[in-house]
C-alpha cells in the first residue's frame, strides 16, 4: 500500500487516507506468527536511509546467531525482505517511510509472508526497529489522532487572548493588554460624556480584536481552522459575535462561546476544558451537513443524487459524482472473474448473502464456472480508484440519526451529482452488464 501525501490533499482525501491506515492497522493486530519474525520498522522524515540499511546488516550479523534453525532462517528473511524494500527508495519521503515484514500464520495453519511499506499521509515523527512475534502498530495509532484546527478568542476587560489548538498541542497566538475606563459615579453635566468615552473605548476594542482575527485565522482568503471557540468573563465575546466588524468568514465558523472565570492563558485553559464536548462533535456535524445536503437533493427532486450500488457506478462512469458517499462498514464485495474458455471477465457486486450463491459464479451462456481473478471490500476498492473518476469520496458513519437513515433506506451507497441523471430512462441490461446485485 502506497500513499503519497500531497501537500494539496483536501480533507476528504486525508480522511480516505486515516481510514486506509485504520484499516491497515486492524488487519497488521490481528496478525501473527511464530517465533520473532515479525519486523516492524519506522524511519522518520530527514533520516538517512544508508544509516537505517547498516542498522540492517548488523541486526543480520546479530540474528545469524540464532540457535533456533526454524526461527534464525526466518528473521533473516525478514530482514533480507527489509532490505531488498529500502533499496527501492534512494531518500526517505517527505513524511517518513514505514515498513511492515514478516511471516504471519494465517487462520487455517499455513505461514504467508507479509511485506508493506507506504509513506504515511501524515509526517510521522517516531524512530523504530523492533522484531517480534507481532507487528508493532503504536505510532500508525498516533497518526489517526484529529488533525484539525481550532482557533480560541479569549476576551476580558484587561486585553485579550488569541490561541489555536491541534489533537492535543495548544498554542497562543497572540495577546494584548487593554485599559478600558471602568464605570464610576461621577455623575453632573460629565456623565454622558464619560459614558460615550467608555463606548467608544469599548468599541475599537473590539475592533481591534476583529482586526486581529482576520490576520491569525484566514490565509489566502478563507479560514485555516476547522472551527472558532469565542471566551470570556464579560459580555465582550457577545458582542464580538455580533458586531458587523466581526469576518462573516469566521462568524460562521463559532462553534460555541464559553464564559470562563479568567482572562489570558488560564481563562484559554478553561475554555479548551468547557468546549470539549463541541470539539469532538465537530467531525459528526461535518458528517450531519453532508448527508443533510444529500437529502435535500432527494426532497427537492433535483435530479442530481444516485444511491444503490447499479446507479452509483453508472453515474461515476460517467464522470457525474461529485462526492461519492459510502457507509465504513458496507458489506458489498467487488469480484472480478474470468470464464477461461471465451477468456472474458465479469466484475460483480456482491453482498455476503449473495456470495454464497454459487450459480453467480457460473457463465450463464457457457455454463462454465469462472476462475477468480480479484476479490476487494467495494469500500476498498473505492478507496483506490476513486480519483480516477473526479470524485471526492466521503466515508460516513451511521452514528448520527442522517447517517443511519442512509446506510438503512438508501443501502449505505450513493452520491451527489454535478448534474441532473435520469436513471429510469436509462435501460440496464442486467445479463450484459455484470451488476448482479439484486438488492439495489
Amino acid at each position: 500500500m502506497a500513499s503519497a501525501a500531497a501537500p494539496d490533499q483536501t480533507d476528504a482525501d486525508k480522511n480516505v487516507e486515516r481510514w486506509k491506515i485504520k484499516k491497515l492497522i486492524m488487519s497488521l493486530e490481528a496478525a501473527r506468527g511464530n517465533g520473532t519474525s515479525m519486523i516492524s520498522l519506522i524511519i522518520p522524515p530527514k533520516d538517512q536511509i544508508s544509516r537505517v540499511s547498516k542498522m540492517l546488516a548488523d541486526e543480520f550479523g546479530t540474528a545469524s546467531n540464532i540457535k533456533s534453525r526454524v526461527n534464525r532462517l526466518s528473521v533473516l528473511s525478514a530482514i533480507t525482505s527489509v532490505q531488498q524494500r529500502l533499496k527501492l527508495y534512494n531518500k526517505v519521503p517527505g513524511n517518513g517511510l514505514v515498513i511492515y515484514c514478516g511471516t504471519i500464520v494465517t487462520e487455517d495453519g499455513k505461514e504467508k509472508k507479509v511485506n508493506i511499506d507506504f509513506e504515511p499521509f501524515r509526517a510521522i515523527n517516531t524512530s523504530l526497529y523492533l522484531c517480534d512475534n507481532k507487528f508493532h502498530t503504536e505510532a500508525l495509532t498516533a497518526l489517526l489522532a484529529d488533525d484539525n484546527k481550532f482557533g480560541f478568542i479569549v476576551m476580558d476587560g484587561n486585553g485579550a487572548l488569541f490561541g489555536q489548538l491541534s489533537g492535543n498541542t495548544r498554542e497562543v497566538l497572540h495577546k494584548f493588554t487593554v485599559d478600558l475606563p471602568k464605570k464610576h459615579g461621577r455623575g453632573g453635566q460629565s456623565a454622558l460624556r464619560f459614558a460615550r468615552l467608555r463606548m467608544e473605548k469599548r468599541h475599537n476594542y473590539v475592533r481591534k480584536v476583529a482586526e486581529t482575527a482576520v490576520q491569525l485565522f484566514i490565509s489566502n482568503d478563507k479560514p485555516n481552522i476547522t472551527g472558532m471557540i469565542l471566551a470570556g468573563s464579560a459580555d465582550f465575546k457577545t458582542e464580538l459575535s455580533q458586531s458587523d466588524m466581526f469576518d462573516p468568514r469566521l462568524q460562521c465558523k463559532v462553534l460555541k462561546l464559553v464564559d470562563v472565570a479568567y482572562g489570558g492563558e488560564n481563562g484559554f485553559n478553561q475554555a479548551i476544558e468547557l468546549a470539549a464536548e463541541v470539539l469532538q462533535n465537530v467531525k459528526f456535524i461535518q458528517e450531519k451537513k453532508l448527508i443533510g445536503r444529500y437529502f435535500d437533493e432527494i426532497s427537492q427532486n433535483t435530479g442530481k443524487y444516485c444511491f444503490g450500488v447499479v446507479d452509483t457506478l453508472k453515474a461515476l462512469e460517467m464522470g457525474s459524482v461529485e462526492t461519492l458517499i459510502v457507509w465504513e462498514g458496507l458489506e458489498t464485495t467487488r469480484f472480478v472473474m474470468k470464464n477461461h474458455q471465451s477468456d472474458e471477465e465479469k466484475v460483480m457486486y456482491l453482498d455476503p448473502e449473495q456470495e454464497k450463491d454459487k450459480s453467480l459464479f457460473v457463465d450463464k451462456d457457457t455454463s462454465v464456472e469462472m476462475e477468480l481473478v480479484d476479490k476487494l471490500p467495494l469500500l476498498e476498492w473505492f478507496a483506490n480508484n476513486y480519483k480516477k473518476f473526479g470524485t471526492t469520496l466521503e466515508i460516513v458513519t451511521d452514528r448520527s440519526q442522517e447517517g443511519s437513515q442512509f446506510c438503512k433506506g438508501f443501502g449505505g451507497i450513493g452520491g451527489i451529482l454535478r448534474y441532473r441523471v435520469d436513471f429510469q430512462s436509462m435501460e440496464y441490461d442486467l445479463d450484459n452488464d455484470d451488476y448482479y446485485d439484486d438488492d439495489y
